[in-house]
């Protein structure tokens, strides 16, 4: 897996295209995502990370880290359901029970699930039993919020990838990785951040956004911009793919 180096910390690439390891939905959205997704993958996952869309062509899969956040990620929920859109949130455990009843919020729109650590630590050094603890720790946070919802995925903070996808493939975790990081933790303003999208992205891609962890309201208006105008442009919305 390749990481771009960039200002932050381990790995994150700012704005640049690079492979690294309250309602349901509308019914026409839901049917819409149920064909995206198809049926479960019967073979195990792997350590290798995912960066692309289920279908590839003219799709993106929109992906959200380091939620819930009660503001940010509740508006950006209304975002996604006006525009009938999918997506994956990567969910870190603390905030997960500070603010249960956001993940169920998250649940109840269609959205697929992923681990994102229990403390946002920088897990490159270590060992795999360590790590094996604290995914499990974040997946039972989870559990306990939104009991029998899988959690497809496993996306390392800060892109600092360690040991941590041969033991999320252990665990039935797909690595999850991104093709353009937006660079959305510094907020940089709404257009900008419209501008990198539509600027970076490509066939297939799988983009890494925020939804917490600082004030993403930039974050939530230039989602609100850029989904009606990817589809006008011939884009379409999908999930990353469940294997590499």
């Amino acid at each position: 897996m390749t990481i771009h180096a960039s200002g932050r910390p381990a790995g994150y690439p700012t704005g640049i295209r690079g492979t690294v390891p309250h309602g349901a939905l509308p019914a026409a959205a839901a049917a819409e995502a149920t064909t995206v997704l198809g049926p479960a993958p019967t073979s195990p996952a792997t350590a290798t990370a995912v960066d692309s869309t289920a279908n590839g062509g003219r799709s993106v899969a929109l992906t959200f880290d380091d939620g819930p956040d009660p503001r940010d990620t509740r508006e950006l929920l209304a975002v996604l359901r006006k525009h009938q859109v999918r997506a994956v949130f990567c969910l870190w455990g603390d905030h997960v029970e500070a603010h249960p009843e956001v993940v169920r919020e998250i649940v109840r729109d269609g959205h697929e699930l992923a681990g994102h650590s229990m403390h946002h630590d920088d897990m490159s050094d270590w060992e795999p039993e360590r790590i094996r603890a604290d995914l499990q720790q974040t997946n039972n946070a989870i559990a306990q919020v939104v009991p029998g919802v899988p959690v497809h995925w496993f996306r390392a903070p800060f892109g600092s990838w360690g040991r941590t996808p041969e033991v999320a493939a252990s665990l039935g975790m797909q690595p999850l990785g991104w093709r353009l990081a937006v660079g959305d933790w510094d907020p940089p303003g709404t257009d900008e951040l419209v501008r990198r999208v539509k600027e970076g992205v490509t066939p297939g891609a799988v983009v890494l956004l925020h939804d917490g962890g600082g004030d993403r309201s930039q974050t939530v208006a230039a989602v609100d911009r850029i989904i009606p105008e990817l589809r006008a442009g011939g884009w379409h919305f999908d999930q990353p793919a469940r294997r590499a």
